[in-house]
Parts: C-alpha cells; sequence; structure tokens
C-alpha cells in the first residue's frame, strides 16, 4: 500500500478534503519561492438564492512552479469528499497545473471551481469569485 497522496475528508455540516501537502507542509519542502499557491473562495451555486447560508466554499492548489506538478489539493464546500477523490486519482497520476486547467469543468458543479484557477496567494491573498 502506497501512502502517499491519500485523499481525506472531514464529514463536518461544511466538508472539508484535501489530498497531498498542506500549505505549510509544501513550503518547508519546496520553499516558498518554488510554490505557487492557487485558491478562491465562492459561493456554491445550490446556496446562491439562499440568504439563510452566509458561508462560501473555498479551493486551494498547490503547485511547484518548476515541474507545474500538483502536490496539494484542499477544499470546503458541499460534497468536498466526492471532488477530492476525484483529484486524489489525478493526484497519484502525476497532475499537473497545465492538466487541471485544461480540463473542462462540468457546469453548474462545485468541482468546476477546482480548474482553471488563476489568481495565486501573491497575486491576491483574497481571490473571490462572483457569479457562475
Amino acid at each position: 500500500m502506497d501512502y502517499t497522496n491519500v485523499a481525506t475528508t472531514v464529514f463536518t455540516p461544511l466538508e472539508y478534503g484535501c489530498v497531498g501537502l498542506s500549505e505549510e507542509e509544501a513550503i518547508e519542502k519546496y520553499g516558498q519561492e518554488k510554490l505557487d499557491v492557487y485558491h478562491t473562495s465562492f459561493k456554491p451555486l445550490e446556496w446562491a438564492f439562499n440568504k439563510m447560508i452566509p458561508r462560501e466554499g473555498y479551493v486551494k492548489v498547490l503547485v511547484v512552479r518548476e515541474t507545474d506538478k500538483v502536490v496539494g489539493f484542499h477544499i470546503l464546500s458541499p460534497n468536498a469528499g466526492e471532488i477530492t477523490q476525484g483529484l486524489g486519482i489525478a493526484l497519484k497520476c502525476g497532475l499537473t497545473k497545465e492538466t487541471l486547467d485544461s480540463t473542462v469543468g462540468i457546469h453548474p458543479t462545485i468541482a468546476e471551481e477546482c480548474v482553471g484557477l488563476h489568481l495565486t496567494k501573491a497575486d491576491d491573498p483574497n481571490a473571490t469569485k462572483s457569479g457562475c
């Protein structure tokens, strides 16, 4: 059994899913200057018309700049477990940011938020997507 990049989910009312390295582990392993941290917060479509749910979802993808390899994925949203399972397979297969960006997102799903990320924490620490 290979325990590298095992996908994990915490099934709380707002699910959290992750696979690969945490941002802190990635910085420790590769160095801040060699790492791009792509991210965005977003309002899931299923919450768009429900004013009783003020929360947002969040997705973060950690990429080693030199190789374009994705080394970490994190998501906080409904259905995070389902999304993380798919990304877990992709990371095991050597996922790159280029491959992730060239994937057509299924609209309108939360998983669509995971592809085409273009803002890094260095670009915009509070990246937020609005609308679909």
